[in-house]
């Protein structure tokens, strides 16, 4: 028997209808402008990415837990799951190892089920973990190594270089450099794949615009002491003593400079450095010094709401390489979620053939080589009374499009960029 509905009984069904309606239109809504593919496959039911770090040594401050924390923030800002599938981070300390590194890459693609590799701080350590990708046919992404030789002789279809290179910050800084008169360089490189791409990528670069290498010292990756090293720099009598080298690495040099008084008669310039450098050094030190990067959190006002969010939680500003494990892993995951599956093949042709539109790259494209294409910006260092606080360290000197900042496709011994 179908009892009579009472008056309350009607506007309360009445109002369930109206919410029923309300939650199919938006979770229409939602579908159109997020489609998941037919036939949507996740491999173990799992989206597994993992970043191999340094997080107890020199490039800790630049990495480690710094991009740890930008992964999780993509994992979350995308919603924590793909296709229904979670999304799982998972990192491990690399220690400036390579044949740790591979170790680690091998275990998770062989035994953890990790889909894609991310960071590789380092560049040795990403050259040995990118053989162990192309053996196993597994996407990685770097941002933390510099050295051209990822997208060069050592280009791969399933590997991607997001941020920045050698090649790139030759462009900016040592061009910068130049224009200000400093045309004779000695260097002091780092002695492993980076320091000596980085030296290479730079005399090319100052080579072809009237600049001269007059001599280089390479100390031993980790070095605490670069006296002997800066004694060599000063007495080569160049008018720029360039460091091919990174995170503390770099500021140790340059606080041994400091203390030489190199840079009364001589300017120093690092190749590669990052904010947390400056952060480290502090302006009265730094103060001058142009610099090439692809990120400043102050630039405009969707990289300072993404960094405001990262400060919370990291409690210091996030530099490029931070700033590029964000914008690369949410670039994959859009890539899984548009191709219905996390087949290598399939998501990274998608990679490459969608541009790189958010707050770390305007319309950016992914190169065949897998270098992305994207603008670079050269800064000076603020005078300490110029600075309105912590973390406000940059002018903007120059914006070079990613066109202009990257090795030309006629330069580079990549197959992957030359037509069939």
């Amino acid at each position: 028997m179908i009892l009579p509905m009472t008056r309350r009984g009607k506007i309360i069904f009445s109002l369930l209808l109206v919410g029923l309606a309300i939650a199919t239109a938006t979770a229409s809504a939602q579908s159109k402008k997020n489609p998941e593919p037919p036939n949507a496959r996740i491999s173990d039911g799992v989206v597994k990415i993992g970043l191999i770090v340094d997080m107890s040594s020199l490039y800790a401050d630049l990495t480690g837990e710094g991009s740890v924390t930008a992964a999780r923030m993509a994992s979350e800002d995308f919603g924590g799951s793909v296709l229904g599938a979670p999304i799982q981070i998972v990192y491990a300390d690399h220690q400036n190892k390579p044949d740790v590194a591979s170790a680690i890459a091998r275990d998770w693609f062989d035994n953890q089920k990790v889909d894609m590799i991310a960071d590789v701080a380092g560049s040795a350590t990403a050259l040995a973990v990118l053989e162990i990708a192309k053996q196993r046919s597994k996407i990685i992404a770097f941002s933390g190594p510099g050295a051209t030789n990822l997208t060069n002789q050592n280009c791969s279809p399933i590997s991607l270089h997001w941020a920045y290179d050698s090649y790139a910050l030759s462009v900016g800084t040592a061009k910068g450099v130049l224009s200000t008169g400093g045309d004779t360089w000695f260097f002091i490189a780092v002695d492993n794949a980076f320091g000596r791409t980085m030296q290479k990528d730079a005399t090319e670069i100052l080579a072809a615009n009237g600049g001269k290498v007059v001599g280089s010292v390479y100390p031993p990756l980790n070095t605490s002491d670069f006296s002997s090293f800066t004694l060599q720099a000063q007495a080569s009598g160049a008018k720029v003593i360039g460091l091919a080298n990174a995170g503390g690495d770099t500021v140790n040099a340059v606080k041994s400079a400091y203390e030489f008084g190199v840079m009364k008669n001589q300017k120093v310039t690092a190749m590669l450095m990052f904010i947390n450098d400056i952060h480290a050094l502090g302006l009265q030190l730094a103060q001058g010094m142009l610099l090439t990067e692809s990120f400043y959190w102050d630039a405009n006002n969707e990289t300072r709401s993404w960094s405001k969010r990262y400060f919370e939680r990291m409690k210091k500003m996030p530099n490029m390489v931070q700033a590029g494990e964000y914008s690369s892993i949410m670039h994959y995951l859009k890539a899984v979620r548009a191709t219905g599956t996390d087949d290598t093949a399939t998501v990274i042709e998608r990679m490459k053939a969608s541009p790189v539109d958010d707050f770390f790259a305007r319309g950016a494209r992914i190169r065949a080589d897998g270098r992305l294409i994207n603008d670079v910006y050269l800064f000076e260092v603020k005078k300490p009374e110029e600075s309105k606080g912590p973390w406000d360290y940059y002018k903007l000197r120059a914006t070079i499009p990613g066109k202009e900042a990257y090795m030309p496709v006629d330069k580079s011994t990549c197959t992957l960029l030359r037509k069939p």
